[in-house]
């Protein structure tokens, strides 16, 4: 694999784990973070791995979009948007038609994209602390792009719960919706999530791919279709005054003050 700067690759036994490495930062995204992830499962797809782990080190999973990309994404073009919403449609596609299997081994929070990151790979292991939300409607985002992914995971009314209500959900609840496979205690994660993917490798990978390209098929003229309308949503609303302010608003740590209300009034 190569050498990156935000994560970490390494292979053994056919099992390749990823781990998000910017414990410093809870492992946000950051738009270095989410390219190196994309170049990564690309690169994995090749080679002679047979099941991929993907975690976070640290105390998180990933915490959702950086800080201090967050605050920029205000000043953003709407050309820039555009490629930004593209980026991170890319790396969440990748994951959900990757060829081989993929265990999410989730060691903390996964909030915002990081819960997509969490919850879209085949098998999501999870610690009992483990939190998970669609925080976006906070801070006056719109969470497009994982709603089709969400829709097929949970169905209508519990996506409409999850995104329009942007709460925090505990593992327990992630496991009753079906978004979590197993909850593992933190000192036995790595130790199941790794004894999982042995057990994968005991099975055919020619099996195991034409399983995964036959549900990647089924799924793929929709999402084709939704995630470039989600694009287009997700990049319109960075756009919006509710956004600037709703980042603004969480940057200093204050009530937001919705213009989108305010005109109302």
């Amino acid at each position: 694999m190569s050498r990156f700067n935000h994560l970490t690759a390494e292979s053994s036994n056919g099992v390749l784990t990823i781990t998000l490495n910017r414990p410093d930062k809870r492992n946000a995204l950051s738009p270095a973070l989410i390219e190196e992830l994309t170049a990564a499962l690309h690169e994995a797809e090749t080679s002679s791995c047979g099941v991929v782990i993907l975690t976070g080190a640290g105390t998180a999973f990933c915490a959702g979009l950086d800080l201090e990309h967050l605050e920029t994404m205000t000043a953003h073009t709407a050309d820039e948007n555009r490629r930004d919403s593209e980026n991170m449609a890319r790396v969440l596609r990748t994951l959900h038609d990757f060829p081989k299997p993929v265990i999410a081994a989730v060691n903390g929070p996964a909030i915002a994209g990081g819960m997509a990151l969490a919850t879209i790979p085949d098998f999501t292991l999870a610690v009992p602390e483990a939190k998970f939300g669609y925080t976006e409607v906070r801070v006056g985002f719109v969470p497009a792009i994982v709603a089709s992914f969400l829709l097929r995971q949970v169905g209508e009314k519990h996506t409409r719960d999850l995104l329009l209500t942007g709460r925090l959900i505990q593992a327990q609840e992630a496991l009753h919706l079906g978004l979590v496979t197993q909850i593992v205690a933190a000192d036995e994660l790595m130790r199941t999530a790794h004894a999982l993917a042995q057990s994968l490798l005991l099975n055919s990978p020619q099996a195991m791919q034409s399983v995964k390209r036959l549900l990647a098929r089924h799924a793929r003229r929709r999402l084709d279709e939704e995630i470039e309308d989600a694009i287009e949503a997700n990049a319109q609303q960075r756009a919006t005054e509710d956004f600037k302010e709703g980042v603004h608003a969480f940057l200093h740590r204050r009530r937001a003050d919705w213009p989108s209300m305010r005109a109302k009034v």
